[in-house]
């Protein structure tokens, strides 16, 4: 099987199973610290299982980042997004039906949200400045962990996963937490298809831009501070 095609079943399949789980476990039991869990152990589960395929990005935002530090080519960013996409409506269509079927009510606009429910301009600044900086954090962490001379590789998954636990303990009273454009974009359409509720699809833009924007920033300032340590290494040795 063409090795492409190999890791965009992968991220496919990684992006269904967080969707899936961790969303389904945002809705049905409407729990912080359970839904931060639930994302964070996917996040592990997944690391250690598709990891070796495809470096489970599971997330358009981190393929972004990593075709920002040359990791991969912005061919197989596009494949990895489009997988991640499809991944992730997959999840949705199958959650929210299940959902639907049992005659379980979803929160309006599903898992993605402006801060206090309503499109005010302030409000909607202040959702996407949080979707930025989370979704830095979380990227960052990603791309230190996972450098060629990491000195914590064997470990990357848990570190990740717990990075992602942290991130939504504090995000979710405020957006819901996305910094994943494939996920919140699933859960948009879910919501639209099985509830005919339009609000999320119509804010989805914020968890679509916002991510990128993190992404991007943690890129610039992985780089930065990569290439200062690498030119000190470079100094010392020749001294």
């Amino acid at each position: 099987m063409n090795s492409l095609l190999k890791k965009c079943i992968a991220e496919c399949l990684g992006t269904f199973v967080l969707v899936f789980v961790a969303c389904g476990v945002a809705i049905i039991t409407g729990d912080i610290v359970a839904t931060a869990l639930a994302f964070g152990l996917v996040i592990v589960a997944m690391a250690y299982s598709i990891g070796n395929i495809s470096g489970c990005h599971i997330n358009p935002a981190v393929s972004f980042a990593c075709a920002m530090d040359k990791r991969m080519s912005w061919k197989e960013f596009a494949c990895y997004t489009c997988a991640q996409v499809v991944g992730g409506f997959l999840g949705a269509v199958l959650l929210f039906g299940i959902l639907k079927m049992c005659g379980v009510d979803v929160p309006t606009g599903g898992s993605n949200f402006i801060i206090g429910g309503e499109y005010d301009v302030l409000k909607v600044i202040a959702s996407i400045l949080v979707e930025v900086v989370l979704t830095f954090i979380f990227v960052f962490v990603i791309l230190f962990t996972t450098k060629k001379d990491s000195k914590v590789s064997n470990i990357a998954g848990i570190i990740i996963g717990l990075t992602l636990t942290l991130v939504h303990l504090i995000g979710i009273n405020l957006t819901g937490t996305s910094v994943n454009p494939a996920r919140s974009l699933a859960t948009a359409l879910g919501n639209a298809i099985f509830y005919q509720d339009l609000t999320a699809l119509s804010q989805v833009w914020i968890f679509l831009v916002a991510p990128i924007g993190g992404a991007a920033l943690a890129a610039l300032v992985f780089a930065l501070l990569h290439k200062e340590k690498t030119e000190t290494k470079e100094t010392t040795t020749e001294e």
